[in-house]
């Protein structure tokens, strides 16, 4: 069993188009399928995971859908204290992104998460919003960078593990598996750094329609994987 899932949730507004709703409707439906789709996982084991909910390329999409987006995100975050999920798994909680670009309400909820989430140390979600992979690796190479502009490292110092310190990520393992939902067969700048050696799974069905049965397929084709590692 994978110890880190990554999940990209992708197809929300395909699933409302075909619906023959806008794209809000997907959105909401799909931000309501986490709840359900988190239990799946810690039910099944899998000690880490983490959610790609928005990208920092999403922001250039028209206004009232990121507005509704975020809307969505400030509610789920804020839920995260009630959650009946989060609580009995002892899930600890975390976003990752640039979360400077991010409305101060959505902030206050992830700061509220992740505060009355803290001692948890069972399992583990990564909320990455606002999250770019390329993003991720500049900004870990400008803290390095400052870090050899002040003497305090020298360049012939700097490793893999010494970049891995200064992701988001930072101290949690990479992920094994990596899911996209909607039947897209690529990343989409999704924990680039992170995913070198992930397996790959791509469900062609929605998000917001994902079944326990296509978590299980993509699990059990995991499983049935030869995992070399370059050897």
């Amino acid at each position: 069993m994978p110890t880190h899932v990554g999940i990209i949730l992708d197809g929300n507004r395909r699933y409302a188009k075909e619906q023959s709703q806008d794209s809000s409707f997907g959105h909401t439906v799909g931000a309501h399928r986490i709840d359900e789709v988190l239990d799946w996982c810690f039910e099944a084991g899998v000690k880490v995971v983490t959610i790609y909910v928005f990208s920092t390329e999403n922001f250039s999409r028209k206004e009232e859908e990121v507005k509704h987006i975020m809307e969505l995100a400030r509610q789920r975050f804020e839920t995260v204290a009630q959650s009946e999920v989060v609580h009995r798994h002892k899930v600890r909680v975390r976003a990752i992104g640039q979360l400077t670009l991010l409305p101060p309400s959505v902030l206050t909820a992830i700061k509220e998460a992740e505060d009355i989430t803290e001692g948890y140390d069972n399992f583990q979600l990564n909320v990455a919003i606002g999250y770019g992979g390329r993003t991720e690796i500049v900004d870990a190479v400008r803290s390095i960078a400052v870090k050899v502009s002040k003497g305090t490292l020298e360049p012939s110092e700097i490793s893999d593990e010494t970049i891995e310190r200064h992701l988001y990520t930072a101290g949690i393992a990479d992920p094994e598996l990596i899911i996209r939902t909607s039947g897209e067969e690529r990343l989409s700048g999704f924990l680039l750094w992170q995913s070198a050696y992930s397996e790959l799974y791509f469900a062609d069905v929605y998000w917001p329609e994902i079944r326990k049965i296509d978590f299980w397929r993509a699990l059990r084709t995991y499983q049935q994987r030869d995992r070399r590692f370059g050897n």
